[in-house]
């Protein structure tokens, strides 16, 4: 090889490899000549020297899982924006939580449910950054402490279609047989029943009393205990039941995939409970299809309930995005546009926010996808 030196010189360089000392070390020595005076240069470099230059790199084997992970995941062109937008939200909904916590033990009227009638349907102001309603009420306001709302659909129905799917697709791959039939009728019979009605059937019998006293009790104590009410409650568990049938798929056919590798055979081997294995050598290695679809579903609960909240059949007494547009609609005639574009738009900049998380968290768990 040539290279060029500080006098402006080409040389012809020769590297040779020489026996070390016994503890296996190498010298690699370099033999250069002057093409103008003929003198012969030799450099000796130690493969010490050379571990201890490499030490000072941190290859990508060194790092943790989780600061791979990270480090592959902000190397996404939206996925820190998005994260930072979904923080955002999170933020809001546990702030409007706390507040509306607040507002019930003190019996207080929240800020979101004064109405002022002697200022409604005001256009955008400096006083009311997106205008008020019908009724006089602040629609940022609104549409601020809809959040909350919207997340704890998307909490509450993505972690009842992430444990009864990753539950239920378990235990169908990794025991098969009439395990595996009874998932794949069950599963098969949930796919053919249309999502939407059975949300709002569910919803409608609840909130107007259809139930039977004792069921009906059990409604009233879950809605009491997350703060809510008992139509809400019956959105959580319609989009939930109905949301689980394509992860509990997913599961299944990787859990058959698993349950055959060496190092499941070799815990079978040693005596350890199928139980233990579903948890400790299965389960880990399904959890970023678990992330995944936990995003994705978040945003199509959180739409699902505009859409029940639209018709009417969702919440009632509290602030939502579907409540706003529906109100806001009938006004749009009149040119009053502002509460129906608040919920709009908080409404796209979330989902777009978990959309594109859920594409980068697709990128960054994936080990087919891993750069």
């Amino acid at each position: 090889m040539q290279e060029r030196l500080a006098g402006k010189r080409w040389i012809h360089c020769h590297k040779y490899s020489l026996p070390g000392p016994p503890t296996g070390e190498y010298r690699a020595v370099y033999f250069s000549s002057d093409r103008r005076t003929g003198d012969i240069r030799l450099t000796q470099l130690n493969r010490s020297n050379e571990r201890e230059n490499a030490s000072m790199k941190t290859p990508e084997s060194a790092v943790s899982p989780v600061g791979a992970f990270f480090r592959r995941l902000l190397q996404q062109r939206f996925a820190l924006s998005s994260l930072m937008v979904c923080m955002l939200f999170l933020g809001i909904a546990v702030y409007g939580e706390a507040y509306s916590i607040y507002c019930n033990m003190h019996r207080i009227e929240p800020i979101y449910n004064r109405e002022h009638p002697e200022i409604r349907n005001m256009p955008p102001s400096r006083e009311h950054w997106l205008g008020t309603d019908y009724l006089g009420r602040d629609v940022l306001c609104r549409a601020f402490f809809a959040t909350r709302t919207a997340v704890k659909v998307g909490l509450v129905a993505s972690l009842i279609s992430a444990v009864v799917g990753v539950g239920l697709g378990l235990a169908a791959g990794y025991y098969g047989g009439i395990m595996d039939d009874i998932a794949v009728w069950v599963y098969s019979t949930f796919a053919s029943m249309p999502t939407l009605l059975f949300i709002l059937a569910f919803s409608l019998l609840v909130s107007k009393g259809f139930l039977f006293a004792p069921l009906d009790a059990v409604f009233q104590s879950m809605a009491s205990a997350l703060n809510t009410e008992p139509g809400m409650m019956a959105v959580y568990l319609g989009i939930g039941l109905t949301g689980w049938v394509a992860l509990c798929k997913v599961v299944r056919a990787e859990t058959m995939r698993l349950r055959e590798m060496q190092y499941v055979t070799a815990a079978k081997s040693l005596g350890v409970s199928n139980f233990r294995i579903m948890m400790r050598h299965i389960l880990p290695n399904l959890m970023h299809l678990v992330i995944i679809y936990f995003t994705m579903r978040f945003a199509f609960a959180i739409m699902t309930e505009v859409i029940v909240s639209y018709l009417g059949m969702g919440v009632q007494f509290e602030p939502s995005w579907g409540v706003m547009i529906s109100s806001g609609q009938g006004q749009l005639w009149r040119g009053i546009w502002w509460e129906v574009g608040a919920a709009t738009g908080f409404m796209f900049i979330l989902v777009l926010a978990l959309n594109l998380l859920g594409d980068a968290l697709r990128d960054a768990l994936d080990p087919r996808l891993k750069m």
